[in-house]
């Protein structure tokens, strides 16, 4: 059977509406072996057990028991309070409920008075552990060895509130619960509150009848004893318990932020009861335990996030550079699916859609993202959940749309069936119980096959908003990065403009170790041209003359368009000679005749040259270039002057 199914069988969801309505906090009664005192303010025993029913009435200081009254006074400090009642060594246990002092009192055990000392031995070794699994293995194995009890198992609650058995220790003889699962009625949710309020549980046995409370005028049976440690138990636990083969149990909560996320759990086939004593300190074993786990689970999560947002990041960068945002999402060395993993995935951005892996057809895509909308969606079961979507896309499982700012922009991702074998303690369904709301009667492994079902997707979810919200933030950076580009070229050329120049020369520090230089090429009587044959003949002229500067300078070298016909070349790293060859070489180039589509053109060109020498300021660079370039258009034009 399916956890989730499970979870939403009416038959567990009656059975747990009915544990609900159980007066589990105020039962009326206690365990047998024990004696329950309650005390108001004027020292008056208004609350007792069955046992001790004689001294109903009377004031603490008419039992002529001085360690009582002790206990009554300052127990709820020391917890517990050694006492001898009816002339045998008990400890007493104190609490305060609403108006009354609770004096719980339990006869020493037979045996384990001083085991509580091992305890320390097994934090310190539990202590070492360096993951969850090694964790669970040893704390199992250590409080068997404690304790003595025949079976000592620990649970983990997932989310739908089933649990699932993370570790055991047992006698050879019994046989293993180890990765088996039970619906969330065995432990249901009033239960696991109390678990929360209350670390430590003892069940000292399956059989014998608990001990009803008297009292002088309340019902007994309204006295809330969720802190005692002898309330008595369910019925229907205990008849779980039974069929399990157990004769005595003690519990401990795991509990993480307030949140029940597991128990220690120890069972006996015969009756077995821990002193106080050793059970607080099992219950420092436990908080101990569930700090350890919350740690590693956090820092798991961190070492998570940081390779996540790595991840994510290597994936984002090369938006900004690249002409398509596609290619740069599916097939760069990071893609989507490096961040999501999922079988396939459609990318829908700017009205196009691509997809990479296994993903059904666009045109069903398209039908799905239409009854979806625009909000996001998510699901493991697409059969059960939305029927209708799977009928759209057979063969897909799971689904999970990520809706981007832009309309109509999202992220799909395609997960198919991960079928999967789940073990139960016994088979969690009717045909195993006497009725509905009965507890199982077996407990032997049954196994089902789930379908239908995708790999849980889990922190996926969050993690592909995230990338959602961070590739929408990318694509608006990049569309602001192109527009401050564009502002910086020229638009006939696609050449760097004069707004470009201004700001690297403003903007830049002195000249680098390797030197600059800057060639100022103005065409010569370049206004000819337009006269004769018209502007598109001279834009066609400036075109050509913008290619022949770019292809016969260097590949470091920059290229701009002030304006009209006027041409900055900037070049680091050279100096002296080397710089007149390039700008002969320049000038050489556009004195080649151009062709347009009305007339072979000749034009020549005047080129000034400044060298700016390492650590020179860059301030008047462009000024002294123009100056050069006229001293060359006064010396006769199509020439280098510097």
């Amino acid at each position: 059977m399916d956890p989730a199914q499970l979870a939403l069988d009416p038959d567990e969801l009656r059975r747990l509406d009915e544990c609900a309505k159980e007066p589990i906090r105020t039962p009326g009664s206690i365990q047998a072996h024990g004696t329950l005192l309650g005390i108001d303010r004027t020292g008056l025993i208004a609350v007792a057990s069955e046992n001790a029913s004689g001294w109903l009435g009377h004031l603490v200081a008419e039992l002529g028991n001085t360690e009582l009254e002790y206990a009554v006074r300052s127990g709820q400090a020391i917890d517990p309070v050694r006492i001898t009642w009816q002339g045998e060594a008990c400890d007493a246990i104190v609490h305060h409920r609403d108006a009354i002092t609770i004096v719980e009192i339990e006869p020493l055990p037979d045996s384990g008075e001083y085991a509580r000392t091992a305890v320390v031995g097994a934090i310190m070794r539990t202590s070492q552990a360096s993951s969850e699994e090694e964790l669970r293995a040893g704390v199992v194995a250590e409080i068997r060895e404690i304790t003595g009890f025949d079976r000592v198992m620990m649970y983990h609650f997932h989310d739908d509130g089933h649990g699932e058995v993370v570790a055991e220790a047992r006698a050879p003889e019994l046989p293993p619960y180890l990765g088996l699962h039970f619906p969330s009625s065995d432990i249901p949710p009033q239960a696991r509150a109390l678990y929360i309020s209350k670390i430590g549980r003892t069940i000292a046995s399956t059989e014998a009848p608990g001990i009803p409370l008297v009292a002088l005028a309340d019902d007994p049976r309204a006295i809330d004893l969720s802190d005692a440690e002898l309330r008595t138990v369910s019925p229907y636990h205990l008849q779980y318990m039974r069929n399990m083969g157990q004769a005595s149990s003690f519990s401990l909560s795991i509990v993480e932020s307030g949140r029940l996320v597991g128990m220690i759990t120890c069972a006996d086939r015969g009756e077995r009861r821990l002193p106080v004593l050793l059970r607080r300190a099992l219950e420092v074993l436990a908080g101990q335990i569930a700090l350890q786990l919350a740690s590693m689970r956090q820092i798991s999560r961190l070492q998570h996030m940081v390779d996540v947002r790595a991840r994510r990041a290597e994936l984002l960068a090369p938006l900004y550079a690249s002409d398509d945002i596609h290619a740069a999402l599916l097939g760069g060395a990071a893609t989507v699916l490096d961040l999501v993993p999922a079988d396939g995935v459609l990318v829908r951005i700017s009205g196009t859609s691509r997809m990479a892996g296994e993903t059904p057809a666009l045109g069903p895509i398209l039908q799905v993202l239409e009854r979806v909308g625009s909000t996001p969606f998510v699901s493991e079961c697409l059969l059960t959940e939305r029927p209708d979507l799977a009928e759209l896309i057979p063969g897909v499982a799971g689904l999970l749309i990520v809706p981007l700012a832009e309309s109509g922009d999202v992220l799909v991702f395609f997960r198919g069936e991960l079928t999967r074998e789940i073990s139960w303690l016994g088979d969690p369904g009717g045909t195993n119980r006497p009725d509905e709301l009965s507890p199982r009667t077996s407990f032997a492994a049954w196994k089902r096959t789930v379908r239908d079902r995708s790999a849980p997707w889990g922190t996926v979810v969050d993690e592909a908003a995230e990338l959602g919200h961070e590739l929408e933030v990318a694509l608006q950076r990049r569309a602001e990065a192109q527009l401050a580009e564009l502002a910086m070229r020229d638009a006939l050329t696609g050449l760097y403009n004069r707004r470009y120049l201004v700001e690297r020369l403003a903007t830049r520090g002195p000249v680098g170790e390797a030197g600059k230089a800057m060639l100022f090429v103005d065409l010569d009587d370049f206004k000819s041209v337009n006269d004769a044959h018209g502007h598109d003949a001279g834009d066609a002229v400036i075109l050509e003359v913008a290619n022949r500067l770019t292809e016969s300078s260097r590949e470091q070298d920059v290229v701009v368009r002030l304006g009209g016909d006027e041409f900055v070349v900037l070049l680091d790293g050279v100096i002296g000679e080397d710089v007149e060859a390039i700008a002969d070489r320049l000038v050489q180039s556009i004195a080649v005749p151009i062709v347009t589509s009305r007339a072979v053109l000749s034009v020549t060109a005047s080129c000034g040259v400044v060298v700016a020498e390492p650590g020179s300021p860059r301030v008047g660079l462009l000024e002294a270039a123009d100056a050069a370039m006229y001293r060359a258009k006064h010396a006769g034009r199509n020439r280098v002057s510097l």
